[in-house]
């Protein structure tokens, strides 16, 4: 993650990555335009080879003319503008995720290295413990194998204090906590209108409660002001079962809302990732790579309120859902 006194490099850079995100957000509007699924752009900027971007076709798939013309289109402008990409990786790998592109699928799919299909070969299930110690979990603790411990979090404050007022509360009242998720942390709004997290805390009661009539809601956010970290981690601790030389991210994550969660996607952060259900009940779908479509199989599993999730999200696509008329909330952080 980025440090504090590198922000400086990072704005710098931050105006012509948001220029190239801009247009690559295009490219990807004209292709759905033309009929194009989120489906075929994977197929599109999939290969064996991961080498260059190319179109797999058929005459059972066949396309106008005009959809050939706009996939070379993009590839032609894939190529200069992962250069671009390249030249700023060296600056990201110093400087972290808060350098790097909003959430684009053509440019993540285009970019991501072909997958060992070892990691979900012989995965048809969630692997469950209950009561499980650090020891007994060593040799689970760097494996992509999906993972649930129930009941893991139960006694953590958290479990109870934990709640959108109390959130709430804490942004408003800790001098530069809106403004470190502008500058320095992230927000995620999903399907919602919400612009900031300010938006999200002004919103009615009504639609806090999920009232009828009123508009379903979910967001994710990060927390690297080093306050409200504090004061977060004062409710919880890292989960009992994880390694004692493992390391930790200095950045957690709040996961809140109603019905549909996170849609259809993989992570691009650095480490494993742990999450904690405190409140409600989710369901979790993951989804083997594109690579390993021939080898593996999906699956699901249902997470209750204390349990607590290790997925490695970098991996298995994934999205989530919450059980109806219960809103959810989450923490997660990263370690490896």
């Amino acid at each position: 993650m980025a440090e504090r006194n590198n922000n400086g490099l990072c704005k710098g850079n931050q105006k012509n990555i948001q220029i190239l995100y801009e247009k690559f957000v295009i490219l990807n509007k004209d292709l759905l335009n033309f009929g194009v699924s989120i489906e075929e752009l994977k197929e599109i900027c999939f290969s064996r080879k991961k080498t260059v971007c190319t179109v797999q076709g058929s005459e059972k798939h066949a396309r106008p003319a005009g959809w050939i013309v706009a996939v070379t289109l993009v590839g032609a402008v894939l190529v200069s503008i992962l250069l671009k990409i390249i030249f700023d990786s060296v600056i990201r790998s110093t400087l972290g995720t808060r350098c790097l592109l909003p959430n684009n699928y053509f440019i993540w799919e285009a970019t991501r290295p072909e997958t060992d299909c070892g990691m979900c070969k012989d995965v048809r299930s969630v692997l469950t413990f209950e009561n499980i110690t650090r020891d007994e979990f060593r040799n689970y603790a760097y494996s992509s194998r999906p993972m649930l411990v129930k009941g893991a979090a139960l006694h953590w404050p958290a479990m109870q204090t934990f709640t959108y007022h109390f959130l709430k509360e804490m942004y408003e009242t800790v001098e530069g906590a809106y403004e470190s998720i502008e500058e320095e942390c992230q927000i995620l709004t999903f399907k919602t209108e919400f612009r900031s997290l300010e938006d999200v805390f002004a919103m009615p009661e009504s639609r806090v409660l999920l009232k009828e009539g009123e508009k379903p809601w979910y967001v994710g956010w990060s927390n690297c002001h080093p306050e409200i970290l504090a004061i977060m981690r004062e409710h919880y601790s890292i989960p009992h079962f994880l390694p004692e030389d493992a390391e930790h991210a200095h950045m957690d994550y709040i996961f809140i809302g109603y019905q549909q969660g996170a849609v259809m996607h993989i992570d691009y952060i650095s480490r494993l990732m742990w999450q904690a259900q405190l409140r409600g009940h989710k369901t979790w779908r993951l989804v083997p790579p594109p690579d390993c479509d021939h080898i593996c199989t999906g699956l699901s599993f249902r997470v209750e309120p204390g349990d607590i999730v290790l997925v490695d999200t970098r991996q298995w696509y994934h999205d989530t859902h919450i059980d109806a008329g219960e809103m959810s909330l989450t923490i997660s952080s990263e370690y490896g």
